[in-house]
């Protein structure tokens, strides 16, 4: 991406788009924002390949409709000033939260959402899963409180959890694992206004670390997990600990955010809910542990002597930097939170 001048331009555009919309003080400004988040992104995704062009027209189709319906619904609400329209409140708020799930791709408007991070690259599959989530979270986190949020929170931890069980596609995979995160961030956006900042800040270094791996080592179905690059135990350690820490483990750091969230739940009476989102966060932890126990224990050609590796390669030193910090960061600050 950044050996090309007009892709990095295109690359500070979308961030520009997305500050506009969270430092926006009217809706309008906001759906402005999103606009020009959209239109720099579609750039991004045209990799000079099928399933790129087909990607980038099924996000734009996407996106504009949600856009078209947002902008109805900000115009709706504007017009709740006059007294013909004012039992409208609640139908705009509603309609706007429908637009902005569709936008960050929650269940149940998730369905474009696997089939375009298929035809994308690792990295725009990343931006895709963290960067372009920020806008629309922020605007929901706006809107008042609503019982269809809720609705949405079940269905995206369902949906991310057995939609994720007969996936060969890792970026398919990564795709249904972002629906279950984004469960349980609207659950943190309910709970408190600010823990949701926190759980996608502990999403999107774990996602980072895991898409810097596969992107490394070009590896997109998980067959490839157990013989392109395995000449070294090390390098299976690293990437399937990350695996199990995205999928909230509770020795790693991707427990963290879950045992806040769960926490937060409790103290607001939410068992039902907190019940749901655990159950279904451990069916999304079964195949996680699937794709471990394939690659740890099923007997396939591996060198067992080979151990000269290239140590001093920039990218293995930031992966293990990276691994570090997912597996044993939780245990670290345990034990200075217990000495305090």
């Amino acid at each position: 991406m950044f050996n090309n001048s007009a892709k990095i331009m295109f690359f500070f555009i979308l961030m520009t788009g997305t500050l506009i919309t969270v430092s926006s003080n009217s809706w309008l400004g906001a759906w402005m924002g999103l606009e020009i988040n959209l239109l720099s992104f579609i750039p991004l995704m045209n990799s000079n390949n099928l399933t790129s062009t087909e990607a980038s027209l099924k996000y734009f189709l996407t996106q504009a409709m949600a856009s078209a319906v947002l902008l109805f619904a900000i115009m709706l609400m504007y017009l709740n000033n006059y007294p013909i329209t004012q039992d409208n409140s609640s139908y705009s708020n509603l309609i706007i939260i429908s637009s902005l799930l569709l936008k960050s791709g929650a269940a149940p408007f998730h369905f474009w959402f696997p089939n375009v991070m298929e035809g994308l690259s690792w990295m725009n599959a990343l931006t895709l899963m963290t960067w372009q989530k920020i806008a629309p979270l922020m605007l929901i986190s706006y809107t008042t409180q609503n019982t269809f949020i809720f609705v949405a929170i079940i269905a995206s931890t369902i949906t991310g959890s057995l939609g994720g069980l007969n996936q060969t596609s890792l970026r398919k995979l990564m795709a249904f694992s972002s629906i279950n995160h984004l469960g349980w961030m609207l659950a943190a956006m309910q709970a408190n206004e600010s823990m949701w900042c926190i759980y996608f800040s502990f999403y999107t270094f774990l996602s980072f670390s895991l898409t810097f791996m596969f992107n490394n080592f070009k590896m997109f179905h998980i067959n490839q997990l157990f013989n392109s690059f395995f000449n070294s135990k090390i390098l299976k350690f690293i990437l399937f600990l990350n695996l199990l820490s995205l999928g909230g483990l509770p020795p790693f750091i991707g427990f963290l955010p879950k045992w806040l969230v769960i926490q937060l739940l409790v103290l607001k009476s939410q068992y039902m809910l907190m019940t749901i989102m655990t159950v279904m966060t451990l069916i999304t932890l079964f195949f996680y542990l699937r794709l471990c126990f394939a690659a740890f224990m099923l007997n396939y050609y591996e060198n067992n002597w080979t151990i000269d590796m290239v140590i001093n390669n920039i990218s293995f030193k930031l992966m293990l930097v990276l691994s570090f910090i997912s597996t044993f960061s939780l245990i670290l600050v345990s034990t200075v939170y217990l000495f305090l």
